[in-house]
């Protein structure tokens, strides 16, 4: 661990550099490319303490396919805007394996899923927002208010409109010279609709196949002993 802290300490000093010198250079008015280093900095210690860790071959498997059905699973979705079985995936991996491989499948869930419904500068925000969504529920895992399916279901709801948020600010930041703040309330007030549905979808398939899914999960990581330092 050792090595992995002193690694984790070299990138933040190296992006914090970055971000100084994008705005000293670019005197705050590179807002897009600022948001893109801070997100970095956020995202890229959670991957780099992933990767010191000692993971198996089997485990990163089953990351890497709870992350590709994530993925696919928002594709046939794509004509409902905001409705999709993405983020509840997510939210079971966080909870049954931990809050750090719930980050690593919500980041991978976003870019893969971008390979079948395009790229662009949102990708990074939606690694990180679907990434702190499966950190989260990772996080909360073991709470009273977790064990129960009404905290599963509000924690869900509740992460449909942070999502939501998260991605105002990514056209907000993306738009800046129109910054004011009757753009911004319009930004927020026109995404209602897309929250309120992510929302009510999340807690559709937690009521649904949420039980399930859990048992599943956690009938793998029993019978091949997988994630088990990280989800304890």
């Amino acid at each position: 661990m050792g090595r992995s802290r002193k690694y984790l300490v070299i990138v933040s000093l190296i992006l914090l550099l970055l971000l100084v010198v994008s705005i000293v250079f670019f005197h705050y008015r590179a807002y897009l490319l600022l948001s893109m280093i801070m997100i970095a900095a956020i995202m890229i210690p959670f991957f780099a303490r992933f990767e010191w860790r000692d993971v198996g071959g089997r485990e990163v498997v089953l990351l890497a396919m709870l992350a590709a059905i994530a993925a696919v699973g928002r594709v046939p979705f794509a004509g409902l805007p905001s409705i999709q079985p993405t983020s509840f995936i997510i939210i079971m991996a966080g909870l049954v394996f931990g809050a750090e491989s719930g980050f690593i499948v919500g980041a991978v869930a976003a870019i893969v899923s971008n390979f079948f419904l395009g790229q662009g500068p949102w990708t990074p925000w939606q690694m990180y927002a679907w990434g702190m969504m499966g950190m989260t529920a990772g996080l909360l895992r073991n709470t009273a208010f977790m064990k129960t399916l009404w905290g599963k279901c509000t924690f869900g709801f509740v992460w449909g409109y942070i999502f939501g948020w998260f991605m105002n600010t990514w056209v907000i930041v993306g738009n800046i010279e129109a910054l004011s703040w009757k753009y911004v309330a319009g930004i927020f007030a026109s995404s209602i609709y897309f929250d309120l549905a992510h929302a009510l979808s999340n807690v559709f398939f937690i009521i649904v196949f949420g039980v399930s899914w859990i048992k599943i999960l956690q009938r793998i990581q029993r019978k091949y002993g997988l994630l088990y330092e990280q989800s304890g």
